[in-house]
């Protein structure tokens, strides 16, 4: 296996929206750039396009700037551990790497948040978000019948990513009541792109005040069992993609020692985070969208390298897409009934089959890992860990090191061999 070290100014974790507005201004100074991602393609979950699809102009423009000589991408790469300040331990498919840098902006983004119901371990029942993922690279749902539900503008976008692939959208399910769903909508004047988008996106087939209660199947999905205000019907579907919103990825911050409130990297005007040298922005700041993700992306970037001039204007623009962002969390919130959807067989942990009587009688998240395994699986806790910490309150400790599965050869470079476990 090789073994490398690289040495740049700015080091950026994430090529989605925010990572790449971040890099993109933080190479106007002239600093060296490098862009870690552990997906092979640059763009986030938002711009990340079938192969032979092309980008969007706003993903182009920054897309644009992973060919300046100044920016080195380092897809399909893994951030093991901090071996020392200043430098990350990183692992790809064919080498371990040292990166050292003197800024480090975190765009870690986020990540869908499922909740358990009965027979949501079924095959054929994804995210929302997930089965766009799916969709984009290569899934074929043509001719499908699939129902979306749960929370929040992305089921909009997920139905529409499923239509334009051709499956049968019968049915997009909010949780949200009537009320809520008309009031973002009455306020979407505000942000104009936000309601032409929305009116591209809405479908005749959206319901408000509505939520799948349980999914059945013999080997994979068969129908599932909708609640529709007062009303319980059965309906007929291939695929199910329920999704919940999102919640910001804190690992890595949490990790390197940056302060977490409500959830989230806490920042400060100019995305500056609680340690030194490092800031944040984008979705792991605060879930709030593409448009306020890359302007706290530009902000943290020109920030990062001592560009002050453009931070006031971009600051205010930033309060403008902030206001929408806190308008989806206040109206899409997760209602009560949702979260007693688990029954004390429904399985939480579906890596090791823990049922969520188990986890729910626990105090905290250490003690159920204890007593369970909950969350000791492949996800390492992404799924089963965000839905106990909505459903129970749980604060996650602070992740150790190794951050993920890593090769030994990566583990003994520079000392890192004395990773304290997982």
């Amino acid at each position: 296996m090789k073994q490398e070290r690289l040495s740049v100014d700015v080091a950026i974790v994430g090529a989605g929206p925010a990572g790449l507005s971040a890099a993109r201004a933080a190479a106007k100074s002239g600093a060296t750039v490098a862009i870690v991602d552990d997906n092979p393609r640059a763009g986030g979950q938002i711009w990340r396009q079938a192969a032979t699809a092309a980008p969007t102009s706003a993903a182009a423009e920054r897309l644009a700037i992973l060919r300046q000589p100044n920016v080195t991408h380092l897809a399909a790469t893994r951030i093991v551990a901090e071996t020392q300040p200043g430098t990350l331990l990183l692992e790809d498919d064919e080498r371990g790497l040292l990166l050292d840098y003197r800024t480090l902006i975190l765009c870690c983004g986020a990540r869908e948040l499922l909740l358990p119901f009965p027979g949501w371990t079924l095959p054929g029942v994804t995210g929302a978000g997930g089965l766009q993922a799916l969709i984009k690279y290569g899934l074929d749902v043509r001719g499908q019948r699939t129902v979306i539900a749960g929370s929040g503008p992305l089921l909009l976008a997920s139905a529409a990513t499923a239509r334009q692939a051709g499956a049968r959208v019968s049915h997009v399910l909010e949780q949200a009541a009537w009320g809520d769903v008309a009031g973002f909508g009455a306020g979407l004047w505000r942000w104009p792109s936000k309601l032409a988008q929305a009116a591209k996106l809405v479908t005749a087939v959206y319901r408000p005040d509505a939520h799948v209660v349980e999914a059945f199947g013999d080997k994979r999905l068969e129908r599932v069992r909708i609640r529709h205000g007062d009303r319980e019907f059965d309906v007929d579907c291939d695929r199910l993609a329920c999704g919940f919103g999102l919640v910001p990825n804190t690992v890595l911050p949490s990790h390197l020692g940056c302060r977490i409130e409500n959830g989230a990297v806490a920042v400060d005007a100019h995305q500056r985070t609680s340690r030194d040298g490092h800031f944040a922005a984008g979705e792991c700041t605060g879930v709030g969208g593409s448009e306020l993700a890359m302007v706290e992306g530009e902000i943290a970037g020109y920030a990062a390298t001592g560009q002050t001039a453009p931070l006031a204007a971009l600051v205010a623009r930033r309060a403008h897409w902030q206001a929408f962002a806190d308008s989806v969390r206040e109206r899409f919130a997760i209602r009560e009934p949702i979260r007693r959807l688990a029954r004390p067989d429904t399985l939480l942990c579906r890596c090791e089959d823990v049922r969520f009587d188990t986890v729910a009688r626990e105090p905290g998240w250490t003690a159920a890992k204890l007593q369970s395994r909950c969350g000791m699986g492949a996800c390492q806790g992404r799924v089963c860990g965000a839905a106990a910490q909505a459903l129970f309150g749980w604060t996650p400790p602070v992740p150790r090191t190794p951050l993920v599965p890593a090769r030994v050869g990566t583990l003994m470079l520079d000392g890192a061999a004395s990773c304290d476990g997982a």
